[in-house]
């Protein structure tokens, strides 16, 4: 079915549904809820993956390899050069 196709079809129903409040509240939820999927955040983690994150970031630091700053002024120059 095309893109064209549809639209169409999607507008017959949606003007069913527009004389539903019911079914317009249940539309704009699950419209809703379909948005926040594809707009889904990147940087959410579980909370198992932030501790492995954390456990990892603090064995780099036993190593030496953590970054330090002297001043904010040094940290924001880090942070504005990622």
């Amino acid at each position: 079915m095309s893109t064209l196709q549809l639209n169409a079809e999607i507008l017959r129903n949606m003007s069913i549904i527009a004389e539903d409040e019911t079914l317009l509240n249940r539309v704009a939820k699950y419209l809703r809820k379909l948005v926040s999927e594809k707009q889904a955040d990147p940087t959410e983690m579980t909370r198992e993956e932030f501790v492995a994150r954390i456990e990892k970031a603090e064995k780099q630091i036993e190593e030496g390899k953590g970054t330090t700053f002297n001043n904010s002024e040094e940290m924001n120059a880090w942070l504005n050069s990622l």
